[in-house]
């Protein structure tokens, strides 16, 4: 018995040494390494931890210098950053002078205006002036969208001159017809455009008009003319209603240095015009010109609103001048125009563009007549500096020719 119980100690002691050898064999056997972790370089990178950046030409990526952990120690990664983009600058023009300018484009204004001019003229230059030939110059005048009323004026004077005069040379009848042009179109009136009241600053001016008229594109050229008369200028972009308007009118002023004020799309056009006084002052330029929506003077709503815009800008200073753009071409029908927008805002100017196409030379004389406002500027064709101040003495040369 005692042997079985010796034999039975003796196992289990052998059993124990065998499990601890296997165990401790175990423990002993090195793990492999885990593979190396390769870094994430489509993430963006976080603040570098060394806070060093290569040194690199302006036009090329960036490379940013990053430690990351590998086995072995840390080593450095260069991650591709995008080059930057550079706005680009934007050139400021510099607009030509005003002073004549009407005279160097008197080309221009006289290729489509001799029809008035010569026509007169040839019908002067007859040997006899009967009855058939005043209705003739009566025609050509009405023709050329002079109006009834002045018409009438201008035969009259012309017979009685004429008849005074009787043996006419070419010479004699140029001027003639010079001087009655030049007193039907006015030379005492004060075409000056006011920007400079006295005593404050900035010099308010609202532009209005019909849609299609070219008004916004007027604003525009008449920050030009000001800027090239060395006057600054802030553009209020108060025509919501029409998307591009204001982009058109921030081109414009970016083109000579001038601020534009402008409101998100559809908003309160009155509230525009504020805000572009407002920061006029606080920039202590010049001159504001604010540019309206294009109304149709048949829309009572539109036109009322038109009166708002002018109450509001009037709660920081006097409005200078209202200038109304029409469209040369347009004829008598610019007139009725005319009447309507000078019953909602006093009208104190008037800007005829498109002067250089179809339009007939007597629209300056019909449109005075009605509103008893001067023409101030006139458009004679798509450039930049192509809006000149209205010169009586130029505009009748140009009409009657060399």
């Amino acid at each position: 018995m005692e042997i079985v119980i010796l034999a039975v100690v003796i196992a289990v002691v052998v059993l124990g040494a065998l499990g601890g050898l296997i165990v401790g064999s175990r423990r002993r056997k090195p793990l492999p390494p885990p593979p190396p972790k390769a870094p994430d370089i489509t993430a963006p990178p976080a603040e570098p931890h060394v806070g060093e950046e290569a040194e690199t030409p302006r036009d090329e990526p960036r490379r940013t210098i990053e430690e990351v952990d590998l086995p072995g120690g840390p080593a450095p990664v260069v991650v591709e950053e995008p080059p930057v983009a550079e706005a680009p600058g934007i050139e400021i023009e510099v607009p030509e002078p005003t002073a004549g300018r009407l005279v160097r484009l008197r080309a221009r204004l006289s290729r489509s205006q001799n029809a008035l001019g010569q026509g007169l003229l040839t019908l002067l230059s007859r040997e006899h002036l009967d009855e058939d030939t005043w209705e003739e110059i009566e025609d050509t005048l009405l023709t050329a969208d002079v109006g009834v009323q002045p018409t009438q004026e201008l035969v009259e004077r012309l017979r009685e001159r004429v008849k005074v005069l009787g043996t006419r040379t070419p010479e004699e009848l140029r001027g003639l017809l010079r001087e009655e042009l030049l007193k039907l179109v006015g030379t005492d009136l004060d075409r000056t455009v006011k920007t400079e009241p006295e005593g404050r600053k900035p010099g308010i001016v609202m532009v209005v008009g019909v849609n299609g008229t070219g008004k916004t594109t007027t604003t525009g050229k008449l920050a030009r003319v000001l800027v090239a008369d060395g006057r600054t200028v802030v553009l209020g972009a108060a025509d919501t209603f029409r998307a591009a308007a204001a982009d058109q009118l921030q081109t414009w002023g970016e083109r000579v240095g001038a601020h534009t004020v402008r409101g998100p799309e559809a908003g309160d056009p009155a509230s525009v015009a504020f805000d572009a006084v407002k920061e006029g002052k606080e920039m202590g330029v010049d001159v504001v010109l604010i540019d309206t929506a294009g109304r149709l003077h048949t829309k009572t709503g539109l036109m009322d609103e038109l009166g708002k815009v002018k109450r509001v800008v009037e709660k920081h200073a006097p409005l200078d001048e209202v200038l109304l753009v029409l469209d040369a071409t347009t004829g008598q029908n610019g007139l009725v125009q005319a009447r309507v927008f000078a019953e909602v805002v006093d009208i104190t100017g008037i800007v005829l563009t498109k002067l250089d196409g179809t339009a007939k030379g007597g629209i300056v004389v019909a449109v005075q007549r009605e509103l008893g406002v001067p023409v101030k500027l006139v458009g004679l064709g798509e450039g930049a500096d192509d809006l000149a101040p209205f010169e009586p003495e130029a505009f009748v040369d140009a009409l009657i020719g060399d």
